[in-house]
């Protein structure tokens, strides 16, 4: 999920192989069809909607004047993707237990590795990481490489992962009903309940909510953010 500069939403709808586009005023259309597996899918700095094919182990970038291309190729199952405080691509792929940036020249740079089958990640303010994995738990990666192993309350992270212009981090519980925010010291707070198998995260324009989407209902939900 995510926005773009004009306030429209972006969804990956992986069973029907699409992305659909929900414009400010709600009116929902398909923004792209014919999709292999569509998982991860971030905005990036130049407005153009990039979107990670589970199925193909490819990234497509659509720019906004409407036209299709494969940004990158050779991953390995990738999930979540955002962009890095440089601007890069990063990719969680899943199937080498790696997070990738995306450089300049469009090769793949390894950022981590070792993790547990992840699904998603953001780059915090200090330039230190926050990774979910599928197989269990979260990973907060700090600048100087240490490792803190957390989200012990998750039944099962998923690939929709969060960060509040105050630089707060929030990802999803797939494998249970919440939304949560990840604390700097490793310990986490459930921010939303009841949720269905919450997979896609994101904050909205204005900074004050979060959307995040429900696996198991295919409804979008909206969070405020707490105090």
């Amino acid at each position: 999920m995510g926005f773009d500069a004009a306030g429209n939403l972006y969804v990956a709808e992986w069973g029907a192989g699409r992305i659909a586009r929900i414009d400010p005023q709600g009116r929902r259309s398909i923004f792209a069809d014919g999709l292999s597996g569509p998982s991860g899918l971030a905005v990036g700095p130049d407005n153009s909607i990039y979107v990670a094919s589970y199925s193909r182990d490819e990234i497509y970038r659509f720019a906004p004047d409407g036209s299709r291309s494969v940004h990158v190729t050779g991953l390995a199952t990738p999930a979540g993707i955002g962009f890095d405080r440089a601007g890069r691509l990063i990719i969680a792929n899943r199937r080498t237990n790696q997070i990738l940036a995306v450089n300049g020249n469009r090769e793949l740079v390894p950022v981590i590795d070792g993790l547990n089958t992840p699904v998603g990640a953001v780059q915090t303010p200090d330039g230190g990481y926050v990774v979910a994995n599928i197989g269990g738990g979260v990973t907060i990666l700090r600048p100087d490489g240490t490792r803190i192993e957390a989200g012990s309350a998750f039944a099962t992270p998923g690939p929709g992962v969060a960060m509040s212009k105050e630089g707060r981090v929030f990802t999803v519980d797939y494998g249970g009903t919440t939304v949560q925010e990840i604390l700097p010291d490793g310990r986490s707070r459930a921010v939303a309940g009841g949720l269905r198998s919450p997979v896609g995260l994101t904050l909205a324009p204005d900074g004050r909510s979060l959307l995040t989407a429900a696996w198991g209902d295919g409804t979008i939900y909206r969070i405020p953010l707490p105090d």
